[in-house]
């Protein structure tokens, strides 16, 4: 056996913090760290596995024999398995062979510190360090600015795997192709901010990202640790927000992954109620544990403060809340006062963001949260759970059933859009029309749109220009900005072939426009989270399918007001009640021929008559486009 000399990054106040559920940056500590004792180079291993018999480092610096590294374990309780091993050196493949105290059960496990991973199918973990130099200072000076709730947030959510390929052989863009490729597409579009579905690494194709073995290290599919920094920082210096997918509900199964780690269900809840979802076939983590809420939150903390990420999506947040979440009765069981919240996934929640924005109270937390539960998005200091936002479900399903239906069906579904207006302003929503909405048999949303080819067209630009003057911040998943066909595939590029195509090419024109006017429109962003910021002028010509409301800023002169036609059948001389007199100026057409349509409605600047309209002193009469927005402001 070589020796193993016994050393340690740990102080007993890292173990104190570390069992108590408050260690928040274990990364530094656990994991491969290279480093140098006695003048001698090599690599220092640590992890936990506290119900272990024996630890064992394997890998290409000791021909992967079981046995020839062992690794000590603390004296104090912990858990904890380390040792310092001479000669061991970045880029070498290892794992930790791990005999339990459970019939002698041997298993080989990836490190679930490990900073670089190997290329799937393999799943060894790497020893790493970079010494990557940013040169994103400037963005993250102001990003507080860029970040904040009073400011535009667009958001262009991205999955690596699919969002562009190379012809020959259909391979996967690199992150070094992607700085360049991606960056300077986001920028061109005017989105504010990128999401990236799970970059972390991950076994399985299919599941997206979405099924976590590597918590800590970037997939190899598209390059090395530090050339996924050089993407981060090329947005950054491009004044583009990241957002990553992070994903605390559940982890696979897979034999090297977190799943019954020492022999013990130490990860995983060890009751199958709280520790297997049925629709994943995943494990469940123990919120409940002091360790096990240290790494989660270490986790969202590293991601912040290694990879300069501006935000965290966390994914299936529902799934996290609810102890009955896709479970039949008998299935589950109540909490301590009987009811189906999941206790210790809120404390963990409201704890998780409480750190994170002590840490970097420039960043965001967006929940994907799908039920009614209440305060998502306020502080835990008034009993919420902290995030800085939540996706809007609700606006999304009853929008995406809207807009599905014939414009004949359309007048008695009006409720159906102006619904979400009784409860906009209960929580900070994002506006999602996501990946989730783009799969399995439920068409594009292009593929949603009904009528002939203009009128899916202008349905389908109609529908973006009423979700961007819709309160909220706004999320679009790749493809859609052009109208892509087909529904998406992870397994291909997108269609950009389709933008030799005039309507296509058209819709993409309109969302350049739609992130211009929401970034140049202080009304579409300062009050976007309070009712401040909208007031209706007429929601009640269901006859007509015609709606119309005015966005509100800081400042009354930067009002817009919005008027939409959801039918076919133009409205000329329309006439809308105004707050007040003066002269009109429109801003913005979803009909323009630039975007495909007709063209044939533009307004010019007009004057407000003094005639009572909806109840208000003044009023103007506008000409709005078939299946059509029109944006206007006041002139000075």
């Amino acid at each position: 056996m070589a020796e193993v000399t016994t050393y340690s990054l740990f102080t007993d106040f890292d173990i104190n913090l570390f069992k108590s559920g408050k260690h928040y940056r274990l990364y530094e500590k656990f994991g491969s760290h290279i480093t140098t004792i006695d003048g001698v180079k090599g690599v220092y291993f640590a992890v936990w596995a506290p119900t272990a018999k024996m630890v064992s480092v394997i890998g290409d610096f000791n021909f992967w024999v079981e046995g020839e590294h062992r690794l000590n374990v603390r004296w104090d309780s912990s858990g904890i398995w380390e040792g310092f091993i001479p000669g061991a050196q970045k880029g070498q493949a290892y794992k930790y062979k791990i005999q339990s105290n459970n019939n002698d059960i041997k298993t080989e496990k990836a490190d679930p510190y490990a900073r670089r991973s190997e290329h799937n199918p393999k799943t060894a973990s790497i020893i790493w360090e970079d010494d990557y130099r940013w040169k994103d200072a400037k963005w993250m000076k102001k990003r507080k600015k860029n970040n904040a709730i009073d400011a535009p947030y667009s958001v262009y959510e991205v999955h690596l795997g699919s969002w562009q390929r190379k012809l020959e052989g259909n391979r996967f863009l690199s992150y070094t192709e992607l700085a360049d490729d991606l960056v300077s597409y986001v920028k061109e579009m005017n989105f504010t901010h990128v999401e990236l579905m799970p970059i972390m690494e991950f076994p399985y194709d299919p599941s997206w990202g979405y099924q976590i073995t590597g918590y800590f290290a970037p997939t190899s599919r598209f390059g090395y640790p530090d050339e996924f920094k050089l993407l981060v920082d090329k947005l950054h210096q491009n004044d583009i927000g990241i957002i990553l997918d992070w994903v605390p509900s559940h982890f696979p199964e897979d034999p090297h992954g977190l799943g019954f780690f020492d022999g013990s269900a130490l990860y995983e809840h060890p009751d199958k109620r709280k520790g297997y979802h049925q629709d994943w076939k995943s494990l469940i983590f123990n919120y409940g544990r002091n360790e096990v809420k240290s790494f989660l939150i270490s986790n969202a903390i590293f991601w912040l403060d290694q990879y300069h990420a501006d935000g965290l999506r966390v994914d299936a947040v529902a799934s996290m809340l609810f102890l009955d979440y896709s479970r039949k009765e008998g299935e589950w069981e109540p909490n301590i006062f009987g009811g189906r919240e999941n206790l210790e996934a809120m404390a963990f929640l409201r704890e998780m963001n409480e750190a994170v924005y002590g840490a970097y109270p420039d960043v965001q937390t967006i929940a994907e949260e799908s039920t009614a539960f209440p305060m998502v998005s306020k502080p835990t200091f008034l009993g919420g759970l902290g995030f800085g936002m939540k996706w809007m479900m609700g606006w999304m399903h009853d929008t995406l059933q809207y807009f599905a239906k014939e414009p004949v069906y359309r007048p008695f579904h009006q409720n159906d859009l102006t619904f979400s207006m009784t409860y906009a302003f209960t929580e900070n929503f994002m506006l999602p029309l996501s990946h989730d909405e783009v799969v399995y048999g439920k068409k594009s949303i292009l593929g949603r749109m009904p009528g002939d080819e203009w009128q899916r067209f202008a349905n389908l630009r109609l529908l973006y220009s009423y979700m961007f003057t819709h309160p909220g911040t706004n999320l679009l998943f790749q493809g859609c900005e052009f109208g892509q066909s087909g529904e998406w595939n992870f397994q291909q590029s997108l269609d950009w072939h389709l933008l030799q195509y005039d309507p296509h090419k058209g819709v993409q024109e309109l969302l350049k426009d739609l992130n211009t006017l929401y970034k140049g429109q202080p009304a579409l962003y300062e009050k976007q989270f309070s009712a401040e910021g909208f007031e209706w002028i007429d929601y009640s010509d269901h006859k007509n399918s015609v709606f119309a409301y005015i966005r509100k800023g800081n400042n009354v002169k930067d009002d817009v007001i919005v008027v939409c036609n959801m039918t076919p059948i133009p409205r000329e001389n329309y006439r809308i009640g105004l707050p007040k007199k003066g002269k009109l100026k429109e801003i913005f057409n979803s009909d323009l021929k630039k975007y495909y349509g007709s063209g044939a409605y533009v307004n010019k600047t007009i004057s407000s008559d003094k005639e009572a309209w909806h109840f208000r002193d003044d009023s103007v009469e506008i000409n709005i486009p078939p299946l059509g927005m029109v944006a206007f402001k006041y002139t000075k």
